[in-house]
């Protein structure tokens, strides 16, 4: 088995267990990512719509999730998500673990040749890890645009039924029977929906197309892990470095510290390009309907050019404090659990050689 296939196989499984353990978090963060709210209440009017609501925290926010939606609320998409993890991650490492093995090759290539230490430099890292996230979006691209209408699909029909509520009290004189229009609304509960339903509306929408919504930032946000990729490697190559020079000369580092320097890694990568996931966000979930400019968007430039003019800076930031907490706990997970398992199928591959040779040798 290639080191390039174990990679991608661990990188896969540790994607999995990272995404059940945080998915709860991640679907309110991506829920306070895509809710709009103006600068100033005033000027939410102005626009032609209503009043959008300060967001409460995160651990409120999952409760009222809970309280309206019951614990089904929390894991909406999770099937295609896990798909998805599953997907990226083994995508990603594999092409990672093969463009590696040629950048250390040529890095030892001009070793020999009297050019360099040997080892593979920040921008060689930058580069690996762009090519690899790149390939990454273009495939699995359209399962994340099923995730996030699943994950904001009960938003995006309570803001519909705001709409509509507006809209019969502003015609109010014009209707007989207000209070009953007005409870039949409340009658009307969202509910999660399946991926199928999910399929058809993306379709419906844009056709094709509409399954790569949010790909030029996505694929802007390659950043993302390249920066994350460059500070883990840098990171893990001066620890490992630093252990081998130590007396008892103990090389491999701990599950731990790789745990540590994944939270590291992740963090400061988040920070850097956070803005983009909001956008990315935006365009993915459903586009809300109403008469409210700041509502719809148009493709990316369009997000932006209206998030600033109706929110301020502080809409490309919204619900980052949550997304560190969940992002950098799932990637010291991934990190961890990918590295044992790597740790795994290298035993077994082992062992299995030495069985063989074995039997051969008998």
């Amino acid at each position: 088995m290639s080191n390039a296939l174990v990679n991608g196989l661990a990188g896969a499984g540790g994607g999995i267990i990272a995404q059940i353990i945080t998915y709860p978090v991640q679907i309110v963060n991506t829920r306070q990512q895509t809710e709009r709210i103006a600068k100033k209440t005033s000027q939410a009017s102005a626009i032609g719509g209503g009043h959008f609501p300060s967001v409460g925290g995160t651990i409120y926010q999952m409760f009222q999730l809970i309280k309206m939606e019951g614990w089904g609320g929390l894991y909406s998409g999770l099937k295609p998500s896990l798909v998805g993890t599953a997907a990226s991650q083994g995508i990603y490492y594999y092409f990672y673990q093969l463009l590696k093995n040629k950048a250390e090759s040529i890095a030892a290539a001009r070793k020999k040749k009297g050019l360099g230490d040997g080892t593979v430099g920040m921008f060689s890292w930058l580069v690996v890890a762009a090519i690899a996230g790149s390939l990454n979006v273009l495939l699995t691209n359209p399962i994340w645009v099923l995730v996030t209408r699943m994950q904001t699909h009960t938003q995006a029909e309570r803001k519909i039924m705001e709409v509509r509520k507006e809209a019969i009290l502003k015609e109010s004189a014009r209707i007989t029977n207000v209070e009953n229009e007005l409870a039949k609304l409340e009658l009307i509960k969202p509910q999660p929906y399946g991926t199928f339903q999910a399929v058809r509306e993306v379709y419906d929408e844009a056709g094709i197309k509409g399954f790569w919504k949010g790909l030029i930032p996505t694929l802007i946000m390659v950043c993302n892990p390249s920066i994350q990729f460059m500070i883990y490697e840098t990171s893990l190559k001066h620890l490992r470095k630093k252990r081998s020079g130590n007396k008892n000369g103990v090389k491999d580092v701990t599950a731990l510290q790789v745990f540590l320097l994944g939270a590291l890694a992740k963090l400061g990568a988040t920070l850097v390009t956070y803005p983009l996931l909001v956008v990315k966000s935006r365009l993915q979930a459903k586009q809300e309907i109403g008469k409210n400019a700041m509502s719809r968007y148009t493709g990316t430039l369009d997000a932006i050019l209206k998030m600033i003019r109706y929110e301020g800076p502080y809409g490309f930031y919204k619900g980052m404090g949550t997304k560190i907490v969940q992002s950098v706990f799932a990637a010291s997970v991934l990190f961890m659990v990918k590295e044992e398992l790597v740790k795994v199928f290298v035993f077994v591959s082992n062992k299995g050689k030495k069985i063989h040779s074995t039997a051969i040798g008998k």
